[in-house]
């Protein structure tokens, strides 16, 4: 019963996720090469944790 109101991970992580993305691409479009792939790599280690996240939930 309680457990509507609890929040999900896996969407946070979704929504933390695509706007590491847009940050990224955003980057790439202004030629700051650096800021683009530490983002990617940022993005690379959320997604991780959503695939992650998924597999808990699935057991």
């Amino acid at each position: 019963m309680f457990g509507l109101f609890k929040r999900d991970p896996i969407k946070n992580l979704r929504k933390q996720y695509d706007l590491t993305q847009e940050q990224a691409m955003q980057a790439q479009r202004k030629g700051d090469i650096k800021s683009y792939a530490s983002l990617t790599s940022a993005a690379e280690s959320i997604w991780q944790q959503i695939e992650l996240a998924q597999r808990q939930a699935s057991k």
